[in-house]
């Protein structure tokens, strides 16, 4: 049977919502099957974020007036324990402002769907084994 994980969505353009869930899949692999949720506002990640057990945010570097990159970067700095979190960029020479946001992975648009459910499926193992998010501290002792 396989793990059910809830995956966070965000982009201000639904069309490109609907291009990530479709890139990514129901199911990933065999052992993983994903449920989303869909923001379209950084108030909405937050609502969803307060409200549900996400276990992977999806961000869109290219999103306005909220970019992923800074949405990724504010939500490591409120949250003590954020989701690990992925950003969809148009240049792969963004993945330095990724860094610095402290995104745990990047995936560069147009989206291949074998190296984007690789991702996905590589993260969601990650904290089903207890990896701790970039930006977190985690839990002493």
């Amino acid at each position: 049977m396989a793990d059910k994980y809830t995956v966070l969505l965000y982009s201000d353009d639904a069309a490109v919502r609907d291009k990530i869930r479709l890139a990514i899949g129901p199911r990933p692999a065999a052992d993983l099957s994903i449920e989303f949720a869909d923001a379209s506002t950084w108030e909405e990640c937050r609502r969803l974020l307060d409200e549900y057990e996400i276990d992977l945010m999806i961000l869109d570097g290219e999103a306005a007036p909220a970019g992923g990159i800074g949405i990724a970067r504010q939500t490591k700095d409120e949250y003590a324990e954020p989701p690990p979190t992925c950003v969809v960029i148009a240049r792969a020479a963004d993945r330095w402002l990724a860094a610095y946001a402290q995104v745990d992975q990047t995936l560069v648009y147009p989206l291949d769907p074998v190296t984007t459910g690789q991702t996905v499926a590589a993260m969601l193992r990650a904290r089903r084994n207890g990896a701790i998010p970039l930006g977190t501290m985690g839990t002493l002792g």
